[in-house]
């Protein structure tokens, strides 16, 4: 092989789902996965599978998610990406209801509506095999190679783009296959940069090793870093999708992707080594996990909470850590006086104690928006800390893909630094920027990000190729 109408880079559900909607217009598209084992892994294989717009239901009205989106990103994201995000969300699903897959509602939330059947468990460890991630890739690479004429090359890396007068016109790979592959067009879809250390310290945290690799491990970046060398823009950088995890996650395997912390942390406060706030809880567990992150020692973060925090939002969420931190081996501190809570701790007891003191008079008073730094209720409620036993948990960032990378427009064409479309040059999925993140670590659902622009990335080559699709 030498020559294909389309390259795409990445065989997760970004890359599969371009490969197909553009091999269904006739076109030959041929799909480099490095994984090489036949269920690879990658971030598909261990979703949850909930298919949301910001935690709300993805079936309401596109106005209504437009709305959504602009609130949750505080109007940060580019609007022709929120339009079409909103504007095709339905669509989407219906096709890849069409291909086959299942879709279930397992609960009373929005984005609890449109979820993979079966669903990924909400158990200790990694359970992934035969859950909704792994039989979508089942469906989607079959797909291609036996009904549409494709081909899913795995154990095949890109290591760089062909670029010939400002044109992308193929890829550089090794593996099961090495050499040149033209292409007419060429799809980016290999995933975000969480496991790359080197970008994760420029951008995320001054200590990406004390981050817990809540993921595959797979996203390394490798697209980002070629679309760069050929003059594409990188945006929103500096912000990643994850959860507030327990410190002992760091070391102990049962402890990620779940049980998270994130309600208990954003009910109660969260203190750095000097016992003092440095962020607002009520933004919620991403939010919080991307400020840990960003502490010069991002192990050092502790969540404080009382008896009622922990029967009350403790038991809520994704396998909420009451009762199943502690079964998975979590440490929880106890006391029944603050004073006593940061000698256990090694924080300074006064610090703790006046951190506390303040916290529960503004909880009191509804002057939680005094505090430095401020304290929102418009998501979370702030719980006071005030019945014992007092409680207190470490904490670490569980990260499990970045929010930013290659500018995109709503048709998936990769923009140059000048934000014109770099011809035959394309990305999807958790690879791209310009929707998630900002200032405030938006996130707006990964997985239908992923669908809804992989489905208009393939429908925009079949464009570009004077195909037409049903």
């Amino acid at each position: 092989m030498n020559a294909v109408d389309v390259a795409v880079i990445g065989g997760g559900l970004a890359g599969l789902v371009a490969a197909n909607r553009a091999a269904e217009s006739g076109l030959v598209v041929a799909v480099f996965e490095k994984g090489a084992d036949e269920r690879y892994l990658c971030n598909t294989r261990l979703t949850g599978g909930f298919f949301h717009i910001a935690l709300n239901d993805i079936n309401s009205p596109p106005d209504r998610l437009r709305q959504i989106l602009n609130r949750a990103t505080r109007g940060a994201a580019r609007q022709d990406l929120v339009d079409a995000l909103a504007g095709d969300a339905a669509r989407a699903l219906t096709w890849l209801k069409a291909q086959g897959m299942r879709f279930i509602k397992v609960g009373p939330h929005g984005y609890q509506s449109t979820v993979f059947a079966p669903p990924g468990l909400r158990q200790t460890g990694l359970h992934w095999q035969g859950r909704g991630g792994d039989v979508v890739l089942r469906i989607l690479g079959p797909l291609l190679t036996d009904k549409n004429n494709g081909q899913l090359i795995r154990g095949t890396r890109a290591t760089g783009l062909v670029m010939e007068a400002g044109r992308c016109a193929g890829v550089e790979v090794e593996g099961t296959v090495n050499g040149v592959i033209r292409a007419g067009a060429v799809v980016i879809a290999d995933g975000g940069f969480q496991a790359d250390m080197d970008r994760l310290r420029r951008h995320i945290s001054p200590q990406p090793e004390k981050l817990r690799q809540r993921n595959a491990m797979t996203g390394t970046g490798d697209g980002a870093r070629m679309a760069e060398a050929a003059g594409a823009k990188l945006i929103g950088l500096g912000a990643f999708y994850g959860h507030v995890q327990h410190h002992d996650a760091l070391t102990n395997d049962a402890l990620w992707p779940y049980p998270v912390l994130d309600m208990v942390a954003a009910s109660g406060v969260v203190v750095n080594s000097d016992g003092v706030r440095f962020c607002d809880e009520g933004e919620g567990g991403v939010s919080i996990a991307n400020a840990i992150a960003r502490l010069p020692d991002p192990a050092s973060s502790i969540a404080i909470f009382d008896e009622a925090i922990w029967d009350g939002p403790g038991r809520e969420f994704l396998l909420p850590a009451n009762p199943n931190l502690a079964k998975a081996g979590g440490e929880i501190i106890e006391s029944n006086d603050i004073a006593s809570l940061a000698a256990k701790l090694a924080l300074p007891s006064a610090a703790l104690e006046q951190t506390i003191a303040t916290y529960n008079a503004a909880c009191a008073s509804g002057a939680l928006t005094t505090l430095t730094p401020t304290r929102t209720t418009s998501s979370i409620k702030a719980w006071s800390i005030v019945a014992p036993p007092f409680r207190a948990a470490r904490l670490c960032a569980g990260i499990t893909y970045t929010m930013g990378g290659i500018a995109t427009n709503a048709h998936g064409c990769v923009l140059d630094r000048n934000d014109d479309p770099i011809p035959g040059l394309y990305a999807a999925g958790s690879t791209t920027g310009g929707l998630e993140g900002g200032a405030h670590a938006a996130y707006t659902g990964g997985l239908s990000k992923t669908l809804v622009f992989a489905l208009r990335t393939g429908e925009a080559i079949a464009r570009q190729f004077g195909r037409t699709l049903a």
